[in-house]
């Protein structure tokens, strides 16, 4: 909205005096701000000045047609889609489907009907609104899921999807928990022609096994208890746009069956229906996992595999990249100082020197945390002491987590860690072994910190809250 109108401003553009002042006087007491021009010279001069929220722009016009006129608006970036509403005393209908399939708004004859006028530039503004607000929404998305970083792995990266973009080829990221595997989804969907389409990911590991079908391709009403009504799936959803199935490594097999069957016709049926809808779905997935292993395990589907897989990109783990951490952690700075409401903080060289040094094994999403941890425990500026040191893992976890329990929490409370297992001497435990057991460690110490509040510990741990169900079942961690 223009700053000069309370409503909005308007040009009238008409060589008619009588014209410009009657509409002047009408959308003026409507609480507009107008202004006027006797050409599409004088309008385009106008424009080129700003503030114009809304054009009223004559069809016949002295020296450059108010068609010619159109034209030029919509050539212009700075207004190809203000809205301009056509008006004419004599226009032919050639001249209307003309200017409507130039881009006009609106096309109307005189004499003009005050209420329509008004209507119109109502309803003309209201859109333009709206279509200024997604664009602000979208450049919000879009900064909020940036890519950051300027290392020769990344700038690989990069080169490969702006190749893989633009095409129709299905894609699977494969990385480490917290490689941001979603923001490379997410460059690709934003490069595609499918940019204005949909966005839907769908965390394959949060969804029950029983769920995940009508999760996936929706339901009608009273297919199961408690389906009062129809609902649509992500498939659907995602129609003409981009489909994320994050975590597809952890689909059960029973959807993974549906799945390919979906990809291969691309047709999906609501549960509780036998009629088949047809969607235009580009799927992209993601997966920690080894695929191939799991496959081999007969945990994953090969056909599946071979349909996703088209393309493969890799997430590369923090480790790789050690040179972008500065980046990210000036970035992530930044965000959470403005998310809090706090004065933008400094970063002194020797605590971003402890950060760099320090390992991730979490990666960007445990290095986002603990930025988020350092801005808000922090003075005026944060420095080396407002590092923390990384988590305590390994094989003298069972102390470690003693002494992070919280001394007073009821002994029925509490949980003790296993031994590792019995083994000759000498022997080194597995890798997974240690990993268990290390992991295990960790979730025990974050879980005593935050009082054992589950929401609490996955946003700490960087996961979801029910991939933390899921972990603490398998290694039977309980309160």
């Amino acid at each position: 909205m223009s700053a000069s109108g309370g409503n909005g401003t308007v040009l009238v553009v008409d060589d008619e005096r009588n014209i410009r002042r009657t509409l002047e006087m009408i959308l003026g007491g409507e609480g507009f701000d107008v202004r006027t021009a006797a050409s599409g010279e004088e309008a385009l001069q106008a424009l080129a000045a700003g503030g114009v929220d809304v054009v009223i722009l004559d069809v016949r016009l002295p020296g450059m047609s108010g068609l010619d006129a159109l034209a030029r608006i919509r050539a212009d970036a700075s207004s190809v889609r203000l809205p301009v509403i056509m008006i004419s005393g004599h226009a032919s209908l050639q001249e209307a489907v003309q200017a409507v399939q130039s881009g006009a708004t609106d096309f109307f004859e005189k004499p003009l009907d005050r209420d329509r006028v008004v209507l119109s530039v109502r309803n003309a503004l209201r859109a333009w609104r709206l279509e200024r607000e997604v664009d602000r929404l979208r450049a919000e998305v879009g900064q909020r899921y940036e890519m950051i970083g300027e290392s020769p792995v990344m700038r690989r990266l990069y080169e490969e999807i702006e190749k893989v973009a633009p095409t129709r080829g299905r894609v699977l990221i494969t990385g480490e928990s917290g490689t941001g595997k979603e923001l490379i989804a997410r460059a690709v969907h934003r490069l595609s022609p499918r940019r204005d389409g949909p966005f839907i990911k769908v965390n394959c590991a949060a969804i029950p096994q029983d769920l995940i079908e009508s999760e996936l391709f929706g339901y009608e009403r009273g297919a199961f208890t408690g389906a009062a009504q129809r609902k649509k799936g992500q498939f659907e959803l995602a129609n003409r746009g981009t489909l994320f199935l994050d975590e597809i490594g952890d689909m059960a097999l029973a959807a993974q069956s549906k799945v390919l069957r979906a990809l291969q016709s691309n047709e999906i049926t609501r549960v509780g229906s036998e009629q088949s809808i047809e969607v235009d779905v580009r799927v992209i997935a993601a997966t920690n996992k080894d695929l191939q292993v799991e496959v081999a395990k007969g945990a994953f589907r090969e056909d599946l595999f071979f349909r996703l897989n088209v393309i493969p990109l890799r997430s590369p783990p923090l480790r790789e990249r050690v040179e972008d951490i500065p980046l990210l952690v000036t970035s992530f700075v930044r965000d959470f100082c403005a998310e809090n409401g706090l004065s933008e903080k400094r970063i002194t060289p020797d605590a971003l020197a402890a950060v760099v040094a320090r390992p991730w094994p979490g990666n960007i999403r445990e290095l986002r945390n603990v930025v988020e941890r350092m801005v808000i425990l922090s003075g005026t500026e944060i420095v080396a002491s407002d590092v923390p040191d990384p988590p305590r893992i390994g094989p003298w976890a069972t102390q470690s987590a003693e002494r992070d329990v919280d001394p007073d929490a009821d002994a029925d409370d509490s949980s003790e860690i296993p031994a590792m297992p019995e083994r000759a001497p000498g022997e080194r435990p597995t890798l997974r072994d240690f990993r268990d057991r290390a992991e295990r460690e960790y979730i025990l110490s974050t879980l005593a910190e935050v009082g054992w509040n589950i929401s609490r510990a996955a946003v700490l741990l960087g996961v979801e809250r029910t991939n933390l169900h899921k972990k603490m079942r398998s290694l039977d961690i309980k309160r």
